[in-house]
């Protein structure tokens, strides 16, 4: 059930609030309920006398409570007001019978209207008795809470204490592992390069700003003696003399391993760490750092002291590694040939070791003649890199010379080189092209093994690859004949012999790389062979490597027969 006043004026105030009361009575709400009831309904209905405007009151009746509800006059930004109290029996018809426009009537109802206000109050004497028993009860209670907060605060002061040590400890795990990790990531860094100087420069940068504010690295043999040699701190001096870390500042260090010095002159204001560079024979130098603020952490120290270590390590090896290159690269240039003058042919070679890694030593060019007057060319690649592979290329040279004087064709004198090889060096292969010009005979003779195929150019530009099919590699445990290929070599032609160096890519494969070969050699203009065969030879190379590493040898071989305008004009 549902009923709604209008309230504008005192009277209809008291209209409501008697009717309200009238009804929470009716639905057997409890004196004490009605009481907040009606005491809450006055205090709002004295809100809204004092706003003005017209507002209003609805009750309403259902599921076991009674609502009220006081709305706003239309456009008020207000919300309403909403009050409930349980009620537990129907109500009585009756008592919805209208009040009395009657000023006295109404006041006199509304005075009935409190009644169980003095129901209440008359409660309350009663209700004393209990609350000054509660309250002896609630003091015992508070005692017990005050002791019971005592042990909470004891509990927590022992669980934060707990847990500030745990987070010491999960720090310090933290700070560990990213020590480990930072040495783990710079090792491998440093041990990435096979460049001495690479290493040298890579220190500081994986150093500062984290671990040191500055970082010298003092190579022993880099002072050569032109110049003057750069002042080095005292305690770097020591550390080069007696092999251990040094701490030079105005208070001892306290660094686990590390003997304690004065402040340095050159630097008296700040600490310096001087750590030797060991090897197994002698330091290479002394790494000497400041630290990023006052002074380092005990294992920050450690931790540096075994980055140095292995950087000593990778220096070392790169050194040797330079050493053997260097040695297995003059071997390597010492042992090419100086190319023959030829009537009518033209011959343009060229060299580049690899830049990457120790990947020298295996391929060759060679050209020289036969007791018949016929001129032998030949271009290799021994597997492997290095000395080995420098020396058993210059054997293969030797043994290729030394068959060559009994005269033979290209064919016969790979398959000499491949038993020579097999008997020679069982685990060791190598891949060859021999190609033939005979005075006098417009015949290309050549043969191959393993090798990728030769190049020929016409006079007419046109370009075609001579992959007849080749001897398998020179070495391996197989009998085998190599057969030889004849090709028609008319005047004006170039033929290029070369090393996969050249041609081969990763990515790419081989083929693309012939392709871009015999596209270059095509390019020529007619005429162009015959002037500059050299320039040719550099005009190839150039982009032919532009997108390449150099992580292996290059060798080309230009053959040019004159053609017949050239050869008259040299012969004039």
């Amino acid at each position: 059930m549902t009923r709604t006043w209008q309230i504008t004026t005192v009277t209809d105030a008291a209209r409501a609030r008697i009717a309200a009361a009238r009804l929470a009575a009716a639905y057997g709400v409890v004196p004490l309920e009605r009481t907040r009831l009606a005491a809450a309904l006055s205090g709002r209905l004295r809100q809204c006398l004092t706003k003005g405007g017209s507002w209003r009151l609805g009750l309403e009746s259902g599921e076991g409570r009674l609502r009220v509800e006081v709305a706003p006059p239309p456009g008020v930004a207000e919300p309403p007001w909403h009050f409930c109290v349980p009620c537990p029996e129907p109500a009585d018809p009756s008592v919805f019978a209208g009040v009395a426009d009657d000023t006295g009537v109404l006041a006199e109802a509304l005075l009935g209207a409190d009644e169980d206000t003095a129901l209440v109050l008359d409660r309350l004497a009663e209700q004393e008795e209990l609350v000054a028993f509660h309250r002896e009860e609630l003091h015992q209670t508070n005692q017990g809470v005050l002791a019971l907060h005592a042990e909470l605060d004891a509990s927590g002061r022992a669980q934060r204490e707990a847990f500030a040590a745990e987070r010491a400890a999960r720090q310090e795990a933290e700070r560990a592992r990213r020590r480990l990790t930072f040495l783990a990531d710079a090792s491998a860094v440093l041990t990435a390069s096979l460049n001495h100087e690479e290493i040298v420069r890579r220190l500081p940068e994986l150093l500062v700003p984290e671990y040191a504010r500055a970082v010298d690295v003092w190579l022993f043999d880099t002072e050569d003696g032109r110049q003057p040699p750069s002042p080095r701190p005292a305690a770097a001096v020591v550390a080069a003399r007696t092999g251990r870390p040094q701490y030079a500042a105005g208070h001892p260090g306290g660094l686990p391993g590390v003997d304690d010095q004065p402040p340095s002159a050159l630097h008296p204001d700040r600490p310096l760490l001087c750590v030797p560079l060991p090897t197994r024979s002698a330091p290479l130098g002394v790494l000497t750092l400041t630290p990023p603020g006052e002074r380092w952490d005990p294992d920050d120290a450690v931790m540096l002291i075994e980055l140095t270590r292995r950087a000593s390590i990778a220096l070392d090896n790169a050194r040797r590694f330079e050493h053997n290159r260097d040695i297995a690269e003059t071997l390597q240039r010492a042992l090419l040939t100086e190319l023959p003058a030829t009537p009518g042919l033209r011959l343009a070679a060229r060299y580049l070791p690899a830049t990457y890694g120790l990947n020298i030593g295996g391929d060759w060019y060679d050209a020289f003649r036969q007791p018949d007057g016929s001129l032998i060319t030949v271009i290799g690649d021994v597997t492997g890199h290095g000395l080995h592979a420098a020396v058993m290329m210059s054997q293969l040279r030797t043994a290729l010379r030394a068959y060559a004087v009994d005269g033979g064709s290209p064919g016969v004198l790979l398959t000499r080189l491949h038993t020579f090889l097999h008997h020679l060096q069982p685990d060791l292969y190598a891949t060859a092209v021999i190609a033939r010009f005979q005075p006098g005979e417009q015949v290309l003779t050549w043969a191959a093994a393993g090798h990728p195929p030769p190049v020929l150019r016409g006079p007419d530009g046109r370009v075609r690859t001579l992959d007849a099919k080749p001897g398998a590699m020179l070495g391996i445990p197989l009998h085998q004949e190599i057969a030889d290929h004849t090709v028609p070599l008319v005047p004006g032609s170039t033929l290029a012999l070369y090393t996969d160096g050249l041609v081969e890519r990763r990515a790419q494969g081989i083929d693309p790389g012939i392709e871009r070969l015999a596209a270059a050699l095509g390019s020529f203009r007619t005429g162009e062979l015959d002037t500059n065969l050299d320039g040719a030879a550099d005009r190839i190379l150039d982009p032919m490597l532009s997108d390449s590493e150099r992580d292996d040898d290059v060798c080309l071989l230009l053959c040019h027969v004159d053609g017949v305008d050239g050869g008259t004009e040299r012969a004039g």
